[in-house]
């Protein structure tokens, strides 16, 4: 399935074990590669990332994207 970067733009990301890491803000891409790199979080849960601090979620964590962004690592 082949999905436009936009339309990643807003959708939530889930941990494996279902809790909301937050939205995508932007996504990062290896222009060299041609590839998606990663999805860029500004505000990530407090519960699950100190102080909330914007992260970089590398795309080889993605196990789905659909209506939601689904990870298959998050340490």
């Amino acid at each position: 399935m082949l999905v436009e970067m936009t339309e990643l733009l807003g959708r939530q990301i889930y941990t494996p074990d279902g809790r909301l890491l937050g939205e995508v803000d932007n996504v990062v891409v290896d222009v060299e590669g041609a590839k998606v790199d990663g999805l860029y979080v500004d505000e990530t849960s407090p519960m699950l990332v100190e102080d909330s601090r914007p992260t970089n979620i590398p795309y080889r964590w993605v196990s789905a994207v659909n209506d939601v962004v689904l990870l298959k690592y998050f340490p």
